[in-house]
């Protein structure tokens, strides 16, 4: 059994264009006034072949279109990525193929066209429920849009995500309380729920260097928000499987999981990020950013720019930053192959003294605690 087999192999499908860029989003996204789908679908199906190649004999376990805006595309372009892949690998009896999709009306009708393409999961980014809000961020839909487009996706799709941002400017606690129950009380089986962050290269980033990013709130208020997202998402039984992901007892997203649990994923399109064991050696790999680039190298059979063999120590800092997001934790005998040591005891016993972590002889988790300071728990193990 080689290590990826642990978390599954998954496929993504990187779709980089948007109706607009919203000043919060960070993503390798971008706004074209025209683009020839016919030929990013030929791409595509190329580099499918190509990734087909060196990762033969595989069970696949996901498939997910993320941008970017893949429900920009035509249902035709997504059937026929769904049909390549599917011809090149196996696949799990429950395979998952997941897209995102923005609420606008016109996107909206395509939702029956994914269906019958091969999509069977949605998930849509509402981010506020509030127009003024909405409008805050960028957001090119009202709540009455997305929530007829969240009716529609529900007509055609049994399981449908959608996400949410908090720690808005100017909202209060009693705000994001009241939101988020009314977000609970559409909710199908899944929630991604994401506090704000200000990305350097952003529009917001630019305002909040510039002093004009006004009403954010404090560290403070950000964890008591944090707080309340757990209590009442556990209230309504979605779990906080991950750090920022809640849902229903067997709906977690599969896809995700594959990330979480340190599995293979091939990554395809501009920008999209990979790794891939080949031959026992687990590589990363990385795609040209500019979307005409990858287009041009994809179509000279040469979409994958960078491909980095990682050593074990690097795969075990990789697995250990993943694992712990989620509920389960990591094995540590896993880790241990992956290393070539263990994790020092003097410090585990320490971060278990003070709430940090739990952990057995085979397994170490992140406590409630410790998730709200998760990145410092992690660099303290780094360090040691």
């Amino acid at each position: 059994m080689e290590d990826w087999q642990h978390g599954g192999f998954g496929f993504y499908v990187h779709w980089p264009f948007c109706a607009s860029k919203c000043p919060y989003c960070d993503f390798n996204s971008h706004v074209a006034a025209e683009i020839d789908e016919s030929r990013w679908v030929r791409a595509y199906l190329s580099e499918i072949d190509r990734v087909a190649r060196d990762l033969p004999d595989r069970v696949l376990t996901s498939v997910f279109f993320g941008g970017g805006t893949p429900s920009l595309m035509a249902p035709e372009t997504v059937a026929a990525i769904i049909d390549r892949i599917r011809h090149h690998w196996p696949t799990v009896n429950d395979l998952e193929i997941t897209l995102e999709a923005n609420p606008g009306s016109v996107e909206a009708g395509r939702f029956r066209g994914y269906r019958e393409g091969g999509v069977n999961r949605l998930s849509m980014g509402l981010q506020a429920l509030n127009d003024a809000d909405l409008r805050a961020l960028g957001r090119l839909h009202t709540v009455d849009e997305a929530l007829k487009a969240f009716d529609i996706a529900r007509a055609h799709f049994d399981r449908v995500s959608f996400d949410m941002i908090y720690a808005r400017q100017n909202q209060s606690l009693a705000d994001w309380r009241q939101e988020l129950e009314r977000a609970l009380s559409y909710a199908v089986d899944h929630l991604s729920l994401y506090q704000l962050t200000i990305e350097q290269g952003t529009a917001f980033g630019d305002r909040y260097n510039a002093g004009r990013l006004r009403g954010l709130p404090d560290d403070d208020l950000g964890a008591e928000m944090y707080e309340v997202t757990q209590e009442v998402t556990s209230k309504h039984g979605y779990g906080a499987y991950e750090v920022s992901n809640h849902a229903k007892s067997g709906s977690e997203s599969r896809h995700n999981l594959v990330y979480w649990r340190y599995g293979d994923y091939a990554g395809i399109g501009p920008g999209a990020h990979g790794r891939m064991t080949i031959g026992g050696q687990k590589y990363t790999t990385e795609t040209p950013l500019a979307p005409l680039a990858w287009l041009k190298a994809a179509e000279a059979g040469k979409g994958e720019t960078l491909r980095n063999a990682l050593s074990g120590e690097e795969q075990a800092r990789e697995y250990l930053m993943m694992g712990l997001r989620i509920t389960e934790g990591i094995d540590l005998k896993r880790y241990s192959c992956l290393s070539g040591t263990e994790l020092p005891s003097e410090k585990l016993s320490h971060l278990e003294e003070i709430g940090m972590i739990t952990q057995t002889r085979d397994n170490l988790r992140v406590t409630p605690a410790g998730r709200m300071v998760l990145n410092a728990v992690i660099a303290e193990l780094f360090e040691a």
